[in-house]
């Protein structure tokens, strides 16, 4: 199975039943995701708990007006299918009211960034 993709349906699934929390088992790559939405405003708070194995991120959602902050999130590149863009390739999502996340060789990255700073990689996720 594919864990990016269990973190983001933990995180869809959540915000449909309107819970404040959700806590994903712990990597990197997974809280450079969500840290990453963190700072572009669509997740209220995250949180390292635990150690060694049993290391776990609590992610606190955030809603606006009883409403959830992220409409759609989905899982763009997949084990099965790799998806990679160029630089030039990289398109503003919503007309800039929503992110793609994207892996490159610098690190996880915004694709606005990675389009500013010329580096294209891996699409993980687009959010708005």
């Amino acid at each position: 199975m594919d864990p990016i993709a269990d973190m983001l349906t933990s995180i869809r699934n959540a915000q449909a039943v309107s819970k404040e929390t959700v806590e994903v088992p712990f990597s990197k790559l997974k809280f450079g995701i969500v840290k990453i939405l963190e700072k572009e405003g669509f997740i209220e708070k995250i949180e390292k708990k635990g150690r060694g194995v049993k290391k776990i991120i609590e992610i606190k959602l955030k809603y606006e007006d009883k409403k959830s902050a992220i409409s759609y999130l989905k899982r763009i590149s997949k084990p099965g299918q790799r998806i990679y863009f160029k630089s030039q390739g990289l398109k503003p999502v919503r007309s800039g009211y929503g992110i793609t996340i994207i892996s490159t060789s610098k690190g996880l990255m915004t694709g606005r960034e990675a389009k500013k700073k010329k580096i294209g990689g891996e699409v993980l996720c687009q959010v708005w």
